[in-house]
């Protein structure tokens, strides 16, 4: 890679363009979930505190599960923006954008809708502090579901549908991707897990990629992605975890991109670039990024990241930050 220092403190103008297009929004911040396993009141401080940080344009929504939407409320009400926390003085209060959350659907998809409706029509109100469900998530068990789903999700809520194991692992996933495909929706890949058999090959991660690419619908990510680079690390929090090859986020986003916009770059290209541990292997400057014999320009990049490849879920946003630094990428 090309070695960059970033700038202490706020300023970001050293920072490269390619990797501000490539990082911003990018990640979901899904600190509930494993490994990471926090109690909301811990995840929903986080996700306050990052909003404030250096790279908080890094940052994209917050998940939580429908059914702990109250929960969510309870906790995180003082630290959203609007006057809840000022006792409804508007000269103290902090009128940021309103907080993002995804849904993730578990259970009776009318039943968490419902849920879903009530939070934003609570939270519209800035004495209950500003926030606002957009996105859902769900898992599908054939592609019937999404066209079932579709019916009742409301055309303001982006749902993102992920794909069953069976289509992802040496499966194959278009009739999932054709029942998104003009939907608005997403696909939605998981990447890893708490153990080595929940993580995909890279020629699956290829293959669904290309596959959403021919079929028009953008996809998201989960699980694994806590790296830039693909490399070895241990996969939980616990002294005794078991260790595996976890696949890298410039990995999968720059593969994706180049799978739209690279000329010449084909399927098994994708899953050579996916298998990249070598980070010098990767060049980026202000207005382009290349790997090997091919390269996409910042705007590519940016059309990419706008429509295509939305982002991914991770438990962490210190590691992916932490890691690019380590990188001298930020």
């Amino acid at each position: 890679m090309n070695h960059h220092s970033a700038q202490s403190g706020k300023e970001q103008s050293s920072m490269l363009r390619t990797i501000e297009t490539l990082m911003t929004g990018l990640i979901d911040y899904a600190g509930l979930f494993p490994p990471s396993k926090l109690d909301m009141a811990t995840a929903t401080q986080n996700y306050a505190r990052d909003l404030r940080s250096q790279h908080e344009r890094f940052l994209s929504r917050f998940i939580c599960p429908a059914n702990r939407l109250d929960e969510l409320t309870q906790h995180a009400s003082s630290l959203m923006p609007g006057t809840h926390a000022t006792s409804g003085y508007r000269e103290h209060a902090d009128f940021q954008d309103p907080w993002q959350i995804s849904a993730i659907i578990i259970g009776d998809l009318q039943e968490n809708l419902d849920r879903i409706y009530a939070f934003n029509e609570h939270h519209d109100n800035e004495a209950n502090g500003l926030a606002m469900v957009d996105a859902i998530e769900m898992r599908v068990g054939k592609p019937d579901d999404i066209d079932e789903a579709l019916e009742l999700i409301p055309e303001l809520i982006v749902p993102a549908f992920e794909l069953p194991r069976e289509a992802i692992f040496e499966g194959d996933p278009r009739g999932f991707i054709a029942a998104i495909a003009g939907s608005g929706g997403v696909a939605k890949i998981r990447c890893g897990g708490v153990t080595p058999d929940l993580y995909p090959s890279s020629e699956d991660i290829a293959r669904f990629i290309v596959a959403c690419n021919r079929g028009d619908v953008a996809f998201k990510a989960t699980a694994g992605l806590h790296h830039p680079i693909r490399s070895e690390h241990a996969l939980t929090y616990e002294p005794d975890a078991p260790r595996g090859v976890m696949h890298g986020f410039i990995n999968v986003f720059i593969a994706a991109s180049m799978v739209q916009h690279a000329k010449g770059f084909e399927e098994s290209h994708a899953i050579e670039l996916l298998n990249e541990t070598d980070p010098k292997a990767f060049s980026f400057t202000d207005q382009r990024v290349s790997w090997r014999d091919f390269a996409i320009d910042v705007a590519q990049l940016a059309q990419s990241r706008e429509s295509f490849a939305t982002g991914y879920g991770s438990c962490s946003f210190k590691e992916p930050t932490d890691d690019l630094k380590a990188l001298d990428l930020l």
